[in-house]
């Protein structure tokens, strides 16, 4: 029985490593997917205000808007593939 336990703890000490870095990536991946989240969150909130003050600048606001999603998006996805 103590011999099954020795054995047990030291597979468990041999898999830790590799255990914490699953755990270092998925917060990497949680916090740029959240960062991106909050981005684009932002970007559209400002984007809907600016429209609303000057709405003959639709198409400069949406152009701008759109651009800035797309590298807040960039960032998420650059911090999901650095997770693994």
């Amino acid at each position: 029985m103590t011999m099954e336990l020795i054995s047990m703890a030291q597979e468990a000490a041999a898999h830790a490593p590799a255990a914490a870095a699953g755990i270092t990536g998925s917060i990497t991946m949680g916090l740029g997917g959240g960062g991106a989240a909050i981005g684009v969150g932002l970007v559209g909130s400002k984007a809907v205000e600016a429209v609303g003050r000057n709405p003959g600048a639709f198409g400069n606001i949406l152009t701008l808007g759109i651009i800035a999603m797309a590298l807040a998006e960039g960032l998420g996805i650059i911090a999901f593939l650095g997770g693994f």
